[in-house]
């Protein structure tokens, strides 16, 4: 079946609660394999790419394997620059890669610190630059990414942004209580929430060898694994989970995603009691 869709916050765009991250086609990947791995990705359903320059050259194996579909999906793109003419010059380069004339959402890549933060908004900050793209129709949408609660809270409270894009997994979670907070700030505001890390089991050991090289983390491998996790992640009130940096692992979580959209599955009681909204799946 194809993987269920989802508004995102208040802006009436449906996205695949699977959303593709542009990271997969970077390692050593030949442009013919991005296109195969593309097309798959819209036969399972998937309609939300994600991308941003500093992951090597996903767009420009992404721009062609996207052109033939580019009408039919979301497409994400982000940029680390915090200045004015920085993000100017990063946000045209990355349209003439990916062969479009906008991004349905351009967001703040990355953004961890408060001086993050108030570079973003400063007189000469990027923010200048991502008005004037939505004013001229080169992006739909504004949102951000953040690995920083303390950040991403400071930035909500900032702009009425379109969507957060957060690292929400069930070890953060109930280890480090990490994510409770922006989840909360999120739904307040009806901002749309994207997860990052869905599929994380545990940091990479040091001196470990990294299997999956493309994942800042040890992922999940298992199909029981990813469904558990994902049933967490997808269970939030979270319109899409980005998959990590690696074909086996988007086939993994479109699989995993599928047996959750069948069963329904009920989320845990402490969702409910800590975010105070109904779960999303329900039986």
């Amino acid at each position: 079946m194809p993987i269920e869709r989802r508004e995102l916050g208040k802006t009436g765009r449906l996205l695949s609660a699977i959303g593709f991250g542009g990271i997969i086609a970077v390692m050593n990947e030949s442009p013919e394999f991005a296109a195969d791995l593309v097309a798959e990705a819209i036969e399972r359903g998937i309609n939300y790419f994600d991308v941003a320059p500093s992951y090597g050259d996903a767009e420009l194996k992404l721009g062609p394997a996207l052109e033939p579909y580019r009408s039919d999906v979301f497409l994400a793109c982000k940029t680390t620059k915090r200045d004015a003419n920085g993000a100017r010059l990063e946000l045209d380069q990355s349209l003439k890669n990916l062969k479009t004339d906008h991004f349905d959402l351009y967001q703040f890549h990355a953004v961890t610190t408060m001086e993050d933060v108030d570079a973003i908004f400063s007189n000469g900050g990027a923010m200048e630059t991502f008005l004037e793209a939505r004013e001229k129709g080169q992006t739909h949408l504004i949102g951000f990414s953040a690995h920083s609660e303390e950040a991403a809270i400071a930035m909500l409270d900032r702009f009425a942004f379109d969507s957060v894009l957060f690292p929400l997994n069930n070890v953060a979670w109930y280890q480090g209580n990490f994510g409770p907070r922006v989840v909360k700030k999120a739904k307040e505001l009806g901002t749309g929430l994207l997860a990052l890390k869905g599929l994380a089991k545990r940091k990479w050991k040091e001196g470990e060898e990294r299997t999956w090289p493309n994942c800042w983390y040890k992922p999940v491998e298992s199909l029981e694994d990813a469904e558990q996790a994902l049933g967490f992640t997808l269970s939030l009130p979270v319109t899409a989970a980005v998959t990590p940096g690696h074909a086996e692992l988007v086939r993994l979580a479109c699989d995993a995603a599928e047996r959750l959209f069948e069963k329904g599955n009920q989320p845990l009681p402490v969702y409910s009691e800590l975010l105070e909204v109904e779960p999303v799946f329900s039986s």
